[in-house]
Parts: C-alpha cells; sequence; structure tokens
C-alpha cells in the first residue's frame, strides 16, 4: 500500500520476497523473532527528482527478539502521551521515524515504556503501535483508518478477532482523558503483538495489571499467529 502511495515499484513479487525471507529465516537459525524489510526508490544523484527509470532497492535482515512472552506482556506497560509532531501523510509507512524516536526517548527520559502521540486533542498512536482503550461498557476503541495513523496489520487482524468474538467496536478517535477512565488499554504491533497498557499519563488502569479482554485477544492472536 505504501509503495503504490509513493509511486514505487515492488522490486519483486510478493511470492518472491517471501522465498528470500523462509532462507533468511533458515540462513540465521532465527527461532524467535522479526524479520526487517526495507525498499528504497534506488540508487541515483541527490536530488528531490528521482530517475523515472530508476530500480528499486530490497533490504531484509532478521532479529532475534522475544515475541511470545516479552517481559512487558506480563506487567504491562506504562505509557506517556506527547505532542504528535509528524507530518501529514502518517498512514505511509516510511523510514522518516525521528519524532517517534523522540517521543520514545521522551518517554524513557519520564520513567515510562512508551509514548502514545496526541494530535489536536487525541491520541493517534503509539511510537511503532496502534493504540486500544476499552471503555466502561466493554466496547474496543480505536482510532479510525485515515492518513493520520499507520494502518497496521496486527490492528486489522486484531479487530478481525475482536469481530469473530462479537465485542463490540468503535473506530472513532479518543482523548486521554477518556484513556485514563479506560478499564483496558493495549498497544498492537507486529513485534508486540497485543501489549497490556496499565498506566497512561499517571493514571492507573485495571489495577496495574493487564485487563481480561487484552489477555483473551492477545492469546487469539498468537494462536493465529503459530498455526
Amino acid at each position: 500500500r505504501s509503495l503504490g502511495e509513493l509511486d514505487m515499484k515492488s522490486p519483486l513479487p510478493v511470492d518472491e520476497i517471501e522465498k528470500i525471507q523462509i532462507e533468511l529465516i533458515e540462513r540465521n537459525g532465527l527461532q524467535e523473532g522479526i524479520i526487517y524489510l526495507q525498499i528504497t526508490r534506488g540508487v541515483a544523484e541527490r536530488d528531490f527528482l528521482w530517475p523515472e527509470d530508476i530500480s528499486p532497492t530490497l533490504t531484509m535482515f532478521t532479529q532475534e527478539k522475544k515475541l511470545l512472552q516479552p517481559p512487558l506482556a506480563g506487567k504491562g506497560a506504562s505509557i506517556i502521551t506527547v505532542p504528535d509532531i509528524r507530518w501529514q501523510r502518517r498512514d505511509i509507512k516510511s523510514v522518516a521515524l525521528l519524532a517517534q524516536a523522540m517521543a520514545k526517548h521522551a518517554a524513557r527520559k519520564a520513567g515510562a515504556d512508551d509514548a502514545w502521540m496526541v494530535d489536536n486533542g487525541y491520541v493517534t498512536e503509539g511510537t511503532s503501535t496502534n493504540a486500544f482503550i476499552v471503555t466502561m461498557d466493554g466496547t474496543l476503541v480505536t482510532r479510525d483508518l485515515t492518513n493520520k495513523i499507520l494502518h497496521g496489520v496486527t490492528r486489522r487482524a486484531v479487530l478481525r478477532l475482536a469481530e469473530e468474538a462479537q465485542l463490540p467496536i468503535e473506530e472513532r478517535p479518543f482523548k486521554p482523558e477518556e484513556a485514563y477512565d479506560a478499564v483496558e488499554a493495549f498497544a498492537t504491533g507486529s513485534s508486540f503483538f497485543v501489549l497490556p497498557v496499565v498506566e497512561i499519563d499517571g493514571h492507573v488502569l485495571s489495577n496495574r495489571v493487564p485487563g481480561p479482554l487484552t489477555n483473551r485477544l492477545r492469546e487469539l492472536y498468537i494462536e493465529i499467529a503459530t498455526s
């Protein structure tokens, strides 16, 4: 999707990329972790205008990482909110991640695990995750798909699981104040799956332990991810 938005060509068909990924896993002996994939427009002279006949460059590598039982999955993450200083096409997945890195660093300096970014009074997303809350009546709330957030694949999968479980869902913006009053909160991402959030800006959620709905969705996601 992002390649299309940027008018970039894929260097290889998807099935060929998948074959290379399998080879990477085998050659690196990866048991648990992720594959990072990056596509750039290609090699050319430095200029804002790129050649029309340029060939894209594909880079991939593996990274060992605890995905099934990371420490934060058991105890939950603490979050701070920070201003969202990114551009207006946040739906495009790109390597321009300075704002996210600065937000993550601000969280660490504040003694928190991550940051949720806020634009015009509403939560957009985490530094590398989509943000979810569970309201008092059990409704799952997450930001709707616009140019304001990245259209995360884990977000999409979790919403599908929630629909199959017949959970009430609202895709809409929410303010930090609504998150403070939530009964549960969590974040979704490709290297976090479903990450419980137990504190936001000093406001404690679900008695500072991962909530039952969060745990249920995490278990359901792991089932499909490992099947």
